[in-house]
């Protein structure tokens, strides 16, 4: 499944609805709850339930407890705190990858997305080391302009 964002400031793991219904996964599996989640956009809305999948991370299977809810969304799951702190991983937003301890080896799952984030034709694009080729580098020059007179093209 693509499209699973980890948000350490979420307190719930959760599942879009549509999500489920892709999956062909009955409504029935749906536990009914009374729980109210405030979305990103500070609207409040209400579960339909929950419901407790079983998501294979790299080579581990974790059995997750899901907020279910009817909503669009950009991505198909989102875990949240729960599920980071179950695991005990370390997710980087910087480094588009997570890190989790399992039978004592540190299992590192990274992004499959490989195309940058900002996309701009003024600011170049750098190419990357040889064995780098997943990784997007971008420059940019920072200027710093005090004092201008309007009017006049700062230097």
């Amino acid at each position: 499944m693509k499209r699973v964002m980890l948000d350490g400031g979420s307190g719930v793991d959760i599942c879009p609805l549509s999500t489920l219904q892709r999956m062909k996964i009955g409504t029935k599996r749906i536990r009914p709850n009374n729980v109210c989640v405030r979305a990103f956009d500070g609207i409040k809305r209400d579960t339909i339930g929950e419901i407790d999948l079983i998501l294979t991370i790299g080579p581990v299977d974790f059995e997750v407890t899901f907020q279910v809810l009817d909503m669009e969304t950009s991505y198909n799951f989102l875990l949240g705190r729960p599920w980071i702190h179950a695991a005990g991983a370390v997710p980087s937003t910087l480094h588009q990858m997570v890190k989790f301890e399992h039978e004592d080896q540190e299992i590192m799952v990274h992004g499959v997305d490989e195309q940058s984030i900002y996309r701009d034709p003024l600011v170049s694009c750098l190419e990357a080391r040889e064995g780098s080729d997943h990784i997007v580098y971008q420059a940019f020059e920072i200027v710093v302009a005090d004092q201008c007179e309007e009017g006049k093209p700062c230097p």
